[in-house]
């Protein structure tokens, strides 16, 4: 069964990549399935950092620093909130919230895929914010700052790179909040 996860985890690694939108989309439903909610948001934390650590590793010169600073800092301040709201909601109810916004989300881009939004600082803030929130409530803010972030049109590495750094403060900042709040337990800590 750990076989699974790892290699599972590692599917959803490379299609989150490849994909630009982030593996959490795909991460954080399939380990739910062998692990409670806060364990799992505890991983995808933890997970993330190693992950976004080789992106910007990789693509370390593609950074738009303009962008990561208006999406950057917003998105750090919503994971806090998020991260803190994950703490006080039952692993029952944060499981009901990753659900409820897959199916929207999914839904919005389904039924308007003309939907289109403008590179503007507001919604650079906005998206960055609410990608932050939803990355520290539900463990997923990806297809938030993924579908922000293409309306900048940006060349792919720059896409990855940026994403990738924004990414790891996000991580960074909500490993500290739910280690810190025992949401993965020493026995799970090899994980």
């Amino acid at each position: 069964m750990t076989v699974l996860f790892f290699l599972l985890a590692l599917l959803s690694e490379i299609i989150g990549t490849v994909g630009g939108f982030g593996s959490s989309v795909f991460f954080v439903p399939i380990a739910s399935l062998f692990f409670s909610t806060k364990l799992v948001l505890g991983l995808t934390a933890v997970f993330h950092v190693f992950s976004n650590l080789s992106k910007i590793w990789l693509f370390k010169d593609h950074i738009d620093r303009s962008l990561l600073m208006r999406f950057g800092l917003p998105s750090i301040i919503g994971v806090i909130v998020g991260a803190w709201g994950a703490i006080w909601f039952s692993s029952s109810l944060n499981s009901l919230f990753l659900g409820i916004f897959l199916v929207i989300f999914s839904l919005v881009f389904t039924l308007k895929p003309e939907l289109v939004i403008l590179p503007t600082r507001i919604n650079a803030i906005a998206g960055g914010g609410a990608a932050g929130f939803f990355a520290g409530l539900i463990g997923t803010g990806g297809a938030v700052r993924g579908a922000v972030m293409s309306s900048y049109n940006l060349h792919k590495n720059v896409f990855v790179a940026t994403s990738a750094t924004v990414d790891l403060g996000v991580d960074i900042t909500r490993s500290v909040i739910y280690l810190g709040n025992d949401f993965v337990g020493m026995d799970k800590f090899w994980l």
